[in-house]
């Protein structure tokens, strides 16, 4: 199902021209309009889907394969020294734009971006809660 309101639906289905440099029945992959580094793509899916948490478990293997696929390309093709391979999933997370995702950032040395967090220190007790929550 495709979203007539949903700015990435149009872009991954063609309604909108794009920089595309990858396209099979499911995905389109393009350059991003306002790249973080020379290369910067985003994977879209071409039906909609709001979030990783919608996304069906078989396209969500395709995905992370094609990131994957386009990753390799990036650093053969573009000789980045690395690659920066995000998935945001609500706004508090960062998504911005509600249409499932996944950004391939190719980096490259003293390229000046910066993708990280802030690490904390977790208790032992609060470790164990945590844990415990979660299996």
């Amino acid at each position: 199902m495709k979203d007539s309101q949903c700015i990435f639906c149009k872009l991954a289905n063609g309604e909108i021209p794009t920089n595309t440099i990858y396209e099979d029945a499911d995905f389109r992959v393009i350059l991003d309009a306002a790249p973080a580094t020379k290369g910067h793509a985003l994977i879209l899916p071409k039906e909609h889907y709001a979030n990783l948490f919608e996304l069906p478990e078989d396209l969500a293997e395709k995905a992370i394969v094609l990131a994957k696929k386009m990753a390799v390309n990036m650093k053969d093709k573009l000789d980045c020294d690395g690659v920066n391979i995000v998935q945001n999933n609500g706004e508090t997370a960062g998504q911005t734009v509600f249409h499932f995702h996944i950004h391939i950032i190719p980096r490259y040395k003293d390229d000046g971006q910066v993708i990280g967090w802030k690490p904390t220190s977790p208790t032992e007790e609060e470790f164990t809660a945590i844990k415990n929550a979660l299996v």
